[in-house]
């Protein structure tokens, strides 16, 4: 239904109208959109998910088999860093509330909120990368060192932002439940300090960070569409901007499909673990 003609686009500007038709249908596009629609779907039910319009026309499984892995693996180490340093600051923002630690968190927690990723990526490369010769510029079809050196900038651009927002949160959850009743009978009692935040205080404020964390996930999967861009990573968010340049249709909706169905699965283990990680969602369950 979108503007522009596949058939059009693969036979080329200097194709005879024969040519042209061949085409047409051998595609398919002669026949109704619903029965389109539904060759498409059982194609995609046994695994056929096209072939891209692009060069030799390869199979798109082939190309997300390609490209998912290093999405994944971008979007998997972001998200990590993000929450062991988001879960971290929040937590000494809270017990150190309203004094100079806490004060100094939420202004840089502020700043990586607001700090957009087209701005800190540049940034960050020519600190490390043109200045200090230390990091490479973008990703390269042979690799002259680790493979950490070239994702080490990619991670850091992309987990700024959840991490920021994971500092916040887990800060205002912390100081919510440190004010419960039962952290003040934890304390009457003596129990160590550090056992105290991190066994109970910590453990009851985790929850609402935990969803947080499949949602951003999600989030991250399709915010590292510009970093890709940015730093040449053979990931499925540059062959879905490559794509949508060159209106490669079938390319474009496996990148949304394959991008749409890892979210759900991030968020529907998050569902799984609250139940595991908190015995009142289990009793209300029972």
């Amino acid at each position: 239904m979108a503007k522009g003609d596949p058939a059009r686009y693969i036979a080329g500007e200097k194709a005879t109208e024969e040519t042209y038709q061949r085409i047409y249908k051998q595609m398919g596009l002669d026949q109704p959109l619903l029965v389109r629609y539904g060759k498409y779907i059982n194609g995609l039910a046994h695994g056929d998910w096209g072939q891209s319009y692009q060069g030799t026309h390869e199979p798109v499984s082939d190309i997300l088999k390609r490209s998912m892995p290093m999405t994944a693996k971008i979007a998997f180490l972001s998200i990590t860093l993000a929450s062991i340093v988001g879960i971290t600051l929040g937590t000494i923002a809270a017990v150190r509330e309203n004094r100079f630690t806490d004060r100094s968190i939420l202004t840089l927690s502020t700043l990586g909120v607001t700090l957009p990723n087209f701005v800190l990526a540049p940034v960050l490369v020519y600190i490390f990368a043109v200045k200090l010769n230390q990091l490479p510029v973008g990703w390269e079809s042979e690799l002259r060192g680790p493979e950490w050196m070239y994702l080490l900038l990619p991670v850091i651009v992309l987990s700024l932002r959840p991490m920021a927002m994971l500092t916040r949160l887990t800060r205002a959850s912390m100081v919510e439940t440190l004010r419960q009743e039962f952290i003040r009978t934890g304390i009457a009692k003596g129990v160590p300090p550090f056992r105290l935040i991190t066994k109970y205080a910590l453990r009851n404020a985790i929850l609402p960070v935990i969803t947080t964390i499949g949602t951003t996930f999600g989030f991250l999967l399709t915010g590292s569409f510009v970093v890709e861009r940015f730093f040449i990573i053979p990931g499925i968010g540059s062959k879905t901007i490559e794509s949508i340049l060159s209106n490669d249709i079938p390319v474009i909706q496996a990148c949304v499909l394959a991008t749409g169905f890892m979210f759900v699965v991030v968020n529907t283990i998050v569902d799984l673990s609250l139940p595991i990680l908190d015995p009142r969602i289990r009793e209300a369950q029972v």
